[in-house]
């Protein structure tokens, strides 16, 4: 190991991400290293952590090679693995722009959760492709205190529990996950949004992200709670046969989501590095001793 190693810091919506290149994947980061780096008092601070590796260099994404260059081997802010995250997607992509590995247009990003289409605009934005919701049936209901609200069941990849309040105050402090019922909907537990109107076609959320409480961004919640309002609002895009676009506001910014009639679901917003440095690879060793 190279007494220093390169490392930038970026964010999409302020959901913040530690990114370490490492093309050929020479570089050991162990779920201990992770979460060293990622502490936000000790280490460089961040939500996750973006392994940037060819694919062809990685034995999960050997296979997705022929499909995507560059594998995104992301990691919880805890050192574990995760299969995807939307909002650190972009800012991979991002990355890849800024290193020249990429250009403007169109880009496939491998995924412990398949191979992503990515889309850097020329204003910036970058889009990225989030596959399908899945609405389970069955009625949810979520509680705040002495409050409770209807939510809508909406799977991506992960289970979210989508409830539209008046005053998204109702929240609480989402310190600890919201109760729901009942228990069989969510047996592994449950993201949970809460979304105000802000016009048509324009709503706002907070969430609850388990494991993590409240977070400044979720881009999978972002979807699901697209897709709520859409049904909410009687626009089915496979029944209509023309896409469904919301633009919703998280803690941290601002996503746009669409649904297209196939049932692809498209999100786009912002990517942003703000850093870049060298990591004392003496630290990060006596880190994870």
């Amino acid at each position: 190991m190279s007494t220093r190693i390169a490392f930038l810091k970026g964010h999409g919506t302020e959901n913040d991400f530690v990114i370490v290149p490492d093309p050929e994947n020479a570089i050991d980061l162990p779920p201990a290293a992770v979460a060293a780096l990622c502490d936000r008092r000790a280490g460089i601070g961040g939500d996750g952590l973006l392994h940037v590796v060819r694919s062809a260099a990685h034995p999960e994404a050997k296979d997705m090679a022929a499909e995507a260059e560059w594998f995104m081997d992301y990691r919880n802010g805890d050192g574990s693995i995760a299969e995807m995250c939307g909002n650190g997607v972009r800012v991979f992509a991002r990355y890849l722009q800024r290193a020249g590995y990429a250009a403007e247009g169109d880009l496939a990003v491998a995924t412990r959760g398949g191979v992503k289409t990515v889309h850097i605009a020329k204003d910036g934005d970058v889009t990225v492709g989030m596959g399908k919701a899945l609405l389970p049936e069955g009625d949810v209901t979520v509680s705040v205190g002495e409050r409770s609200w209807p939510a809508r069941n909406v799977n991506m990849g992960n289970p979210h529990a989508v409830a539209f309040v008046d005053d998204l105050a109702h929240a609480g402090d989402l310190y600890s996950p919201p109760p729901f019922s009942p228990a069989s909907a969510y047996p592994d537990g449950v993201n949970v949004e809460f979304v105000v109107d802000r016009g048509p076609g324009h709503v706002a959320l907070r969430v609850h992200e388990r494991g993590a409480g409240e977070t400044r961004s979720c881009g999978t919640g972002a979807c699901a709670v697209a897709v709520a309002a859409a049904r909410r609002d009687g626009a089915d895009p496979a029944v209509t046969g023309a896409p469904a676009t919301y633009t919703v506001d998280v803690p941290g910014g601002t996503l746009v989501i669409t649904e297209r009639p196939d049932g692809e679901i498209e999100m786009t917003g912002p990517a942003v590095i703000v850093a870049e440095g060298e990591i004392d690879a003496d630290w990060l060793e006596n880190a994870v001793r």
